[in-house]
Formats: structure tokens, C-alpha cells, sequence
């Protein structure tokens, strides 16, 4: 018998420009083939997830999305975020008056959500739309063709009064299976939400599990939640254990799809934002974007394998990385969550801290974030900086204003040098394009120089052209009521290109 076998290297390049998969080996091939048989290419479809914005009546909020320019796939892609879907629990109702009038709500609610909230039109220029109150959706989307490539979306949003005061703002997600969220907490004076987002047009089940200093804490309905198709759920995560716990480490899986996931925590005397996950668990970790005022500084990090983590903790500052005194060491105990208080250690000075092990021989991973305050007594403000990747290639972030704007960089290994894009602005102006050296060991903050004629917000591209690694946040900040509200956002590389095998004629005919 005979059969031919068409080339399954070819037919993997381009599953990988369409699903983003970074590693396919045809049978029996060696696992590494050489950088000659790989080669770069634009994805060509992204999916994002943003969270609903806020449970206050006093929220205003504003979604940003945006392509960079650049040469991507198909000229006739889309970019666009609708509306999830409410979850609609009536499943024991009677009444077929209630259950006709949640058929009418459940298909309206269908209509709203084929309507785009935002569709990028064009690479190089940001959309905006805007949404009062609770009622604000979480939304979901996909990306193709040449608008695939880098795509990314933000919500800010402010509020002013009560228990969710503060300036918010969180990058909306790729949907994965697995996310680390240390700095979570079940505490009473904190009210933590963890946001679950489901694209998928069939449902999504997640776990939960929590861990404190003690290890894992005690819980039976952290399992098996169910988050309906295109549907987003939010979970108080106080309600999964009777424990209070200040400083855990919340771990989310799926077993089976696929979501997005980020808390929203709430302080009872320091405001709100969200938190979003760390980095995968990894031996070196870099948490970049301590504001040059913060009054408290807290670390929290967590060592989810079988071996206890002994790292040595550096603050990479404006000229120099050193380590804050009595802090130089952190011992963390394998499954349990570690905390420290670094109190004011950045000094009037620009930071970002670097955690690696004290022991080359002995990487062990970890997950981490900063819990960062502002201001003092009933002025604080909270911001969340987790670990997070180097910049890459090319990182952006949405929804940069003319006044607020802060661009930390930090380059931990050697001297780099970056290459920053500000956009065209939602409104109008042209781009504006700075080039920086940022030194080994040392952070370099800046305020971005915006797009002349800017009207409306903008986007920053940051692209590294020379040197080593360089991890990247953005800041933004405003004084409302005496309070310096302030969120941060980290900037790992957009994925916009995967490494894919080069196709090759194979068209062997195989005798049986």
C-alpha cells in the first residue's frame, strides 16, 4: 500500500501564525533543529478579556484599544471587543411569567453584545469608548489579520468616593489555563474579587486554591466554578475559606477551557486596583515601576514547587542596584506565602526590584508582586506591580494622557537601548518617537514625550534595539480630593511574532 504525506512542517508554520503556539516538531524530528529552520512571523489572531470595571455607581471608565503600526497578516483583519454576556442562574425558576421575561432580557442582552465597544480601525491609532457606573461590561474580543500583531486593550477607571476609591486600571488579558496572584488577601479590611472572563463560546470550569503563610488554607467550594461561554463571574475570595488571611497567594487553573483572570482588591483605608498575575514561576524575577514617592513598599512572594527559595532582594535605583538594608535575603518556605515590608525604600528615587537566588545552583521558581503605597493616614493610595517579563521585541500600553504619565525602565542585566513610540492620539496629533539608554543595574523613569497636537489619549510602544533584557511599566497618576491615586501597568513582550519552522517541500511518497 501506498501513501503520501504532505509536509506536516509546512502545515505547522502556519498553525503557529494563526494560534500564536511558539513550539512545533514534525515526528521524529530532533527537538532542536537550529535557528536556520525557524523563522519569525505576525500572528495572525489575538483574543483579549477585560474584567468589568467596578461594582460603584460612582466609576467612570474609560477602555482603550490599540495596534501598533507595523507589517502584520491579511489587510482585511478585525480588532474588536464586545460585550460578555451576563450569567443568568434560573435554572429552578416556575414562574413562566419571570421565565419569559429572563428569555426577552437573556436575548437582548445577545443584541447588546454583537454591538463592538471598540474596534481598532487602523494600526497606529487608538479607539476609546467610555462607561459610567456599575453597569459597565467586561468585554471580549479577537484580533486578525494585520491588526492581530501586538494588539492590546486597558481599562482606567476612576472613582472617587467610598470603598472602592481610587484610580484603577488593568490590561486586558490573553485567556490562558494557569495564574499566580501573590498579594491577594481574605483580610477583613479587604474586600478582593478575583475576576474570571470567558471568550470561549462553551463554558469554562476553574479552580481556586489560596495559600497563606501557613501554607495552603482550608477551603471546599474554591473547585469547579463554572464560568458560563463569553460570560465573566466574579469571586469574593473571603467567601472560599473561613480563614482571614492580610497576605496570601490566590493560584487559578482551569481543567477545562480556557479564561481571564485578575483581582480586584479593595483596602478599607487605601483605596483600590487590581492585581494581576506574576510571571510564571521562575528562578530570577524583576518587578519594575516603583514610584519615586512611595511611602510603603511590600513584598510579597510565594514558592509553589518542593523546594524552599532563598533569594537575594535588590532595588535597582536611579545610578545603582543595592539592597535595603535588614531586606538583603528572603527565605521562602516551599507553599507558602513570604511578606516583607520594605517600608520606603526607594528614598525620593525612581525603583524596581530584582529577586534572584542566592544560590546560582539552586534557581528555585517563584511568583511575586509589590503592594506600593502613596501618601499617608487617609491619603493613601494602593498600586500592584507584579514580576513580569523584559519588554522584548516590542511591548505597548494604551491610554497615556498628555498630563500623569510615567515610563519606567530597568535593565538588570547589561546597558540597553530602547526605542519609544508615542501614537497618534485618539483624537488627533501625530507621532513622536525618543530613543533612551537605560544603564546596567539602574531604572530609568521619564515622562514620555506626547504626540504633537495630541488630542484624546495615546499609546506607547517601547522596542529594545541594542544591549540586554528591559522590563517595563507605565504609571498614571492624578490628585483628586488631596489623594495621589496612581495605578501601574507592566509591559511584557505583545507576542506579536512566534518562531515557527520554515516550510519545506516534503512531498515524500512512503512505501507500507
Amino acid at each position: 500500500m501506498k501513501s503520501t504525506h504532505l509536509s506536516l512542517i509546512a502545515g505547522a508554520a502556519v498553525l503557529a501564525a494563526v494560534t500564536g503556539f511558539a513550539t512545533v516538531t514534525a515526528p521524529g524530528a530532533p527537538a532542536d533543529t537550529g535557528t536556520k529552520s525557524a523563522a519569525l512571523l505576525p500572528v495572525e489572531r489575538s483574543s483579549l478579556v477585560c474584567p468589568a470595571p467596578s461594582n460603584s455607581e460612582l466609576a467612570e471608565t474609560q477602555y482603550t484599544a490599540f495596534t501598533p503600526a507595523g507589517e502584520g497578516g491579511d489587510a482585511k483583519g478585525t480588532a474588536e471587543l464586545k460585550p460578555a454576556l451576563p450569567v443568568v442562574d434560573d435554572e429552578d425558576e416556575t414562574d413562566p411569567k419571570k421565565v419569559k421575561k429572563a428569555e426577552e432580557a437573556a436575548k437582548k442582552a445577545k443584541e447588546k453584545a454583537d454591538k463592538p465597544v471598540l474596534a481598532v480601525k487602523e494600526p497606529g491609532k487608538p479607539v476609546v469608548a467610555e462607561a459610567d457606573g456599575s453597569d459597565a461590561p467586561a468585554l471580549v474580543g479577537t484580533a486578525t489579520g494585520h491588526l492581530a500583531p501586538g494588539w492590546a486593550a486597558q481599562q482606567i477607571t476612576e472613582v472617587t468616593a467610598g470603598g472602592s476609591r481610587g484610580l484603577l486600571g488593568v490590561t486586558c488579558t490573553a485567556p490562558d489555563t494557569d495564574f499566580w496572584f501573590p498579594g491577594a488577601s481574605t483580610a477583613k479590611s479587604r474586600q478582593d474579587y478575583l475576576h474570571l472572563t470567558n471568550p470561549e463560546d462553551s463554558a469554562a470550569v476553574a479552580d481556586i486554591e489560596l495559600y497563606g503563610p501557613e501554607g495552603a488554607l482550608k477551603s471546599e467550594v474554591g473547585d469547579g466554578i463554572t464560568v458560563p461561554a463569553r460570560s465573566s463571574v466574579a469571586v469574593l475570595l473571603s467567601t472560599l475559606t473561613a480563614e482571614a488571611v492580610d497576605q496570601l497567594t490566590a493560584h487559578v487553573t482551569t481543567r477545562s477551557g480556557r479564561v481571564g483572570a485578575v483581582v480586584l482588591s479593595a483596602d478599607d483605608t487605601a483605596g483600590s486596583d487590581w492585581i494581576t498575575a506574576s510571571e510564571d514561576p521562575t528562578g530570577t524575577l524583576v518587578l519594575p515601576g516603583i514610584p519615586a514617592d512611595a511611602t510603603s513598599v511590600q513584598l510579597v512572594a510565594f514558592a509553589p514547587g518542593e523546594d524552599d527559595a532563598d533569594v537575594k532582594v535588590q532595588l535597582m535605583g536611579k545610578n545603582a542596584a543595592f539592597s535595603p538594608a535588614g531586606n538583603a535575603t528572603l527565605h521562602i518556605k516551599s507553599s507558602m506565602t513570604a511578606a516583607v515590608d520594605l517600608k520606603d525604600v526607594t528614598r525620593g528615587e525612581p525603583g524596581s526590584l530584582r529577586l534572584s537566588p542566592v544560590r546560582k545552583d539552586r534557581a528555585t521558581p517563584i511568583v511575586a508582586a509589590l503592594r506600593v503605597v502613596r501618601g499617608k493616614g487617609d491619603k493613601q493610595e494602593i498600586a500592584y506591580i507584579p514580576a513580569t517579563g523584559p519588554v522584548g521585541a516590542r511591548a505597548s500600553v494604551p491610554d497615556n494622557r498628555a498630563k500623569g504619565s510615567t515610563l519606567s525602565l530597568t535593565a538588570p542585566g547589561a546597558t540597553a537601548e530602547v526605542k519609544v513610540t508615542a501614537s497618534a492620539g485618539s483624537g488627533g496629533g501625530e507621532p513622536a518617537v525618543e530613543t533612551y539608554t537605560v544603564k546596567a543595574g539602574t531604572t530609568l523613569a521619564v515622562t514620555p514625550k506626547a504626540p504633537d497636537g495630541l488630542k484624546g489619549s495615546y499609546a506607547l510602544t517601547v522596542e529594545t534595539t541594542s544591549g540586554g533584557p528591559v522590563h517595563a511599566s507605565r504609571s498614571l497618576a492624578r490628585t483628586e480630593g488631596g489623594v495621589q491615586m496612581f495605578t501601574v501597568q507592566t509591559l511584557p513582550d505583545d507576542g506579536g511574532t512566534v518562531e515557527v519552522p520554515t516550510a519545506r517541500q516534503d512531498l515524500s511518497v512512503l512505501d507500507d
